[in-house]
């Protein structure tokens, strides 16, 4: 290997162990890619390109991300200032006795939709529905948090077993036929989730559950942005408490990059968003009672409307299917005329500068608590083929470096041919292959060593195959990468991104490890 892939590794092994010391990485980044770049171009003008590029190609690719964050955003503002949001939330406290049952609620239903329909699509809708219900039942946002990312972006992703994307990528290599592959990749991602589930609970949810008057006090970010006049708690009140209680940070540090849950003294259902009387208000005001309760029972029946519609689109013949991609837009689209419509219904006066208001704040949130990722991000691409053409500012009919991929082949003849080995060595092949955000693209090489190393061992290659996707899916679908959609879980809830990795190492890892040692010996 060339001094660019030892750099490149150096930096990436640097990387890590910056987030695990809960240190800010943007900086490092920035040197690694710059370095990066030089070494392979041997021009100070290739790493300065490359230090550009890669922020340019990151922001590309995490745009639709940004931009469906900043419409839920824009219209949680607008129905927290008209008061909607807890009108909207009240009727599913039914459902959540209590912080401990909201945290299995929350997990099964997640686990559920995204199966279906990939987490990023769905996210939207159960931050914007259930976790401020779960919230006024006593679970924090943090651990909301953890149940979401656990079973959206872990157990449904690494599995994929209805829309079958990914066996279908590590048939690709494996050369065995997607379907044993799905079916022991469900297998392995229910033992995961179930044991990190369990060791999250037991490490961060259970202790940390609200009691009602802190629970009262958190405010959502998302559903704070664009709400005028809340009160904030200042230092040393019980609002400094509660956040501690929630796992969050009441003020959260630039060097995380995270965004905690504010807490505020919200106003009552039927309260205009400055406290001011219905005589100031236009017709019957901003914060009507009339309009707060028709927005807060229309926006759950829209959302479910366009759940049904996906529902119908995948499982029957009755609409056109959905599964290429179209239900994040559908998300984002349907949150956008949500905007326009509660701005119009609370105030017809100057609803045209509210819709501009809550959108700008909304894409400020985005980028605010999201935008850190974007350098991260940037120096990972660098490392695959895919990316670093561009990056690197090669000619089109340049051969791109594999920096992270030449890696791994690089160890592969040294892997112990033995079953258990193999096991965990696809484990680890595959978590590495997660490093780039995604995971997915690395599955047809994973499938192709899981091939290789299943001959020379014995072990079954479906198997391998399986332990490898899930891996790569855990990692980078995400719940360990911070440059993953795991920033959407985070900005959602209102966590730390780089607190909410750091605290899903040990029950992600322990998942897989178990799920590992017990799939090489009984799949």
């Amino acid at each position: 290997m060339s001094a660019a892939h030892w750099i490149y590794l150096l930096g990436l092994a640097a990387l890590i162990a910056t987030v695990v010391a809960r240190r800010n990485v943007v900086a490092l980044a920035v040197v690694a890619t710059f370095v990066t770049g030089l070494a392979y171009g041997g021009s100070v003008v290739t790493g300065l390109g490359s230090v550009f590029n890669a922020a340019v190609l990151a922001t590309r690719e995490l745009l639709p991300i940004f931009v469906i964050i900043a419409l839920v955003t824009a219209m949680l503002g607008a129905m927290r200032r008209l008061g909607a949001d807890a009108m909207m939330v009240r009727p599913l406290g039914r459902f959540f006795r209590n912080g401990h049952v909201a945290y299995v609620v929350i997990a099964v239903v997640t686990y559920a939709l995204s199966l279906s329909f990939w987490p990023t699509p769905v996210l939207p809708l159960i931050a914007a529905i259930l976790v401020p219900a779960a919230v006024r039942a006593g679970l924090a946002p943090f651990g909301a948090a953890l149940a979401i990312a656990i079973t959206g972006q872990g157990m449904a992703l690494s599995s994929d077993y209805i829309m079958g994307v990914a066996p279908a990528l590590s048939a690709e290599g494996a050369d065995v036929p997607a379907g044993p592959i799905a079916d022991r990749a469900m297998v392995i991602s229910l033992i995961a989730g179930v044991v990190a589930l369990a060791v999250a609970y037991l490490r961060d949810v259970r202790t940390k559950m609200l009691d009602p008057m802190a629970s009262a006090l958190v405010v959502l970010p998302a559903a704070e942005a664009g709400s005028a006049g809340s009160t904030s708690v200042g230092a040393g009140s019980p609002g400094t408490n509660a956040a501690a209680a929630a796992g969050t940070d009441a003020a959260p540090s630039a060097a995380t990059g995270g965004a905690a849950a504010t807490l505020t003294t919200s106003p009552a259902p039927g309260e205009g968003a400055g406290g001011g009387s219905e005589d100031t208000a236009d017709a019957a005001g901003p914060g009507s009672p009339s309009r707060a309760r028709i927005i807060a029972v229309a926006v759950p029946l829209v959302f479910a409307a366009l759940l049904v519609f996906m529902l119908l689109g995948r499982f029957t013949s009755l609409v056109p299917n959905i599964d290429d991609g179209q239900g994040a837009p559908l998300v984002g689209g349907t949150a956008a005329l949500a905007l326009v419509v509660i701005a119009l219904t609370a105030n017809r006066a100057n609803w045209l500068e509210d819709v501009c208001e809550h959108f700008t704040e909304g894409i400020a949130f985005a980028f605010r608590t999201m935008g850190m990722v974007i350098p991260v991000a940037g120096f990972v691409y660098v490392g695959l083929s895919d990316y670093s053409a561009d990056i690197l500012g090669l000619p089109e009919d340049a051969r791109a470096p594999a920096f992270l991929l030449d890696a791994i082949k690089h160890v592969e003849p040294y892997i112990p041919h033995v079953p258990v080995f193999a096991s965990f060595a696809m484990l680890l092949v595959g978590m590495v292959i997660g490093l780039d955000g995604n995971g997915w693209p690395g599955l047809p090489f994973t499938g192709s060593l899981a091939h290789s190393l299943g001959e020379g061992s014995g072990a079954d290659v479906s198997t391998l195959a399986a332990i490898a996707q899930n891996g790569a899916s855990w990692t980078g679908g995400g719940t360990l990468v911070i440059w993953s959609s795991l920033i959407v879980v985070a900005g959602l809830t209102g966590v730390s991104v780089v607190e909410l990795a750091r605290r899903l190492f040990v029950p992600v890892v322990a998942g897989l490890v178990v799920a590992t040692a017990i799939a090489s010996v009984a799949l």
